[in-house]
C-alpha cells in the first residue's frame, strides 16, 4: 500500500522507526524486535539505511521485505544518497520493488568526514526527483520542527522542504522534538509556505539522562522547561527518568493527536519494552480518532 493511501484512509496515521542490528549481531535478531512490535498494528514501519549511508553492508531490501511478507506491515524503507551514485541508487530501488516495496524515505543522509561523498547527489530532492522518474514508489522525506542544523535560517529551511515536495515527496516525517508547541508552530509555517502534504510528527522517548545528553548533542533538539524539570528531579533515578521518560513522550502523543496532527511517528530505538508502554497509553487515543462513523467498536 502506498503513502497516499496509507494517508486517506486515517485521520492520524501512526508508525514505527526501527533500526538495523550491530555488525556483530545476526540479521535476524531484528526479527525478535519486529515479533514484539507487531502487535502494536502500526501502519508502517521504517527501516533505516546501512551505517554509513553504504551501499555495502546494506540491509535494508531484506529487512524492508521480511517486515512485509512475514509480518504483513507496510515498509518505509529508507534510502540515503549522500554515498551513493545514481547508478548504485536505480540498483537499490530495483531491489526494493522486486521485494515488494512500496515507499521510501528520500534522505540526503549525514556526511562522513572520513569518507569522500559521491558527486551524483547533494540535496535529497535531487533524490526524490530521481526516485520519482524512475520508479512507482511512494515517497516521504524528512523535515525539521526546529530548522535543519545546516540551513541558514528557518525561511531557507522551508524553501528546501517546499523543494522537496515539489520534486515528488507526498508524505513528511518530522525530526525528534520535545516540546510540542515548537511542532505546532511548524506546521503553521508550513502550511503558509504552500506545503499541502500530511506531516507525521517524531516522537523520541528519552529514558535515561545520557541519551538526552546524546540526541540534544546530535540534532540540537530544545528542551522545554517541563522536560527540563522532570530530568532535574529524576535524572539520577534510573527506574524513576525510565518512568517519566515514558509518561512524557506518551502525554506528547495524546496532546498532538488531540490538536489534530496528522500523523505519529515513534522513534523506538530497537527497545520493545519503551515502545509497547508508550502504545498502549495511546493505542486507544488513536483508535478513537480513526474510528468510522456509525462503526462498531
Amino acid at each position: 500500500m502506498k503513502l497516499s493511501e496509507i494517508d486517506n484512509s486515517r485521520k492520524t496515521v501512526f508508525s514505527l522507526e526501527v533500526f538495523p542490528p550491530k555488525k556483530t549481531s545476526p540479521l535476524e535478531s531484528i526479527t525478535d524486535i519486529l515479533g514484539e512490535m507487531r502487535p502494536f498494528e502500526p501502519d508502517f514501519i521504517s527501516f533505516t539505511f546501512g551505517a554509513g549511508c553504504s551501499l555495502a553492508d546494506n540491509s535494508t531490501c531484506k529487512i524492508s521485505s521480511l517486515i512485509k511478507h512475514q509480518y504483513g506491515i507496510e515498509p518505509l524503507a529508507h534510502l540515503s544518497c549522500v554515498n551513493l551514485s545514481r547508478g548504485e541508487v536505480l540498483g537499490v530501488l530495483k531491489q526494493l520493488e522486486e521485494a515488494g516495496v512500496e515507499n521510501v524515505l528520500a534522505l540526503r543522509g549525514d556526511r562522513d568526514p572520513s569518507r569522500t561523498p559521491k558527486e551524483d547527489f547533494h540535496y535529497a530532492c535531487e533524490l526524490i526527483e530521481l526516485i520519482r522518474e524512475n520508479s512507482k514508489m511512494g515517497i516521504a522525506a524528512a523535515c525539521y520542527p526546529e530548522t535543519h542544523p545546516e540551513a541558514l535560517s528557518p525561511e531557507e529551511d522551508l524553501r528546501h522542504l517546499k523543494e522537496k515536495v515539489d520534486a515528488g515527496a507526498t508524505h513528511l516525517i518530522s525530526q525528534l522534538f520535545f516540546d510540542n508547541h515548537d511542532f505546532i508552530d511548524f506546521l503553521y509555517r508550513v502550511r503558509s509556505a504552500g506545503i499541502e502534504v500530511p506531516v507525521e510528527a517524531g516522537i523520541m522517548p528519552v529514558v535515561n539522562k545520557k541519551q538526552v545528553e546524546r540526541m540534544v548533542s546530535l540534532c540540537g533538539a530544545s528542551l522545554p522547561k517541563k522536560f527540563a524539570k522532570m530530568m532535574s528531579r529524576y535524572g539520577s533515578d534510573p527506574e524513576a527518568m525510565y518512568d517519566a521518560g515514558i509518561a512524557y513522550a506518551s502525554e506528547q502523543i495524546i496532546d498532538l493527536v488531540s490538536s489534530g496532527v496528522q500523523g505519529i511517528h515513534l522513534y523506538t530505538m530497537n527497545n520493545p519494552e519503551v515502545a509497547s508502554r508508550i502504545c498502549r497509553n495511546v493505542r486507544s487515543i488513536i483508535r478513537c480518532v480513526n474510528r468510522v462513523p456509525g462503526a462498531q467498536n
